[in-house]
């Protein structure tokens, strides 16, 4: 289970967002910390995850291979 687990990014990861309403790559870069807020739906392996205050979509995968759970939750996203 993921949901409002933190994680640290170790590699730079793609996201997908929008930016005036319209669908947008960005890449979260290592470092970041992301929270994940909900688990994977429609069995398409996505996940919305908040970073910097904006919400965007990862892969589960993505979240679980590539971050590092953060398991105090003073440096939540």
């Amino acid at each position: 289970m993921l949901t409002g687990k933190c994680f640290r990014l170790e590699r730079s990861t793609l996201a997908r967002g929008t930016e005036n309403g319209k669908p947008k790559a960005v890449t979260i870069p290592v470092g970041a910390v992301i929270k994940v807020l909900d688990e994977p739906k429609n069995g398409d392996g996505l996940v919305d995850v908040r970073w910097e205050g904006r919400i965007f979509e990862m892969f589960a995968v993505d979240v679980n291979v590539r971050g590092t759970e953060i398991t105090d939750q003073s440096a939540s996203a």
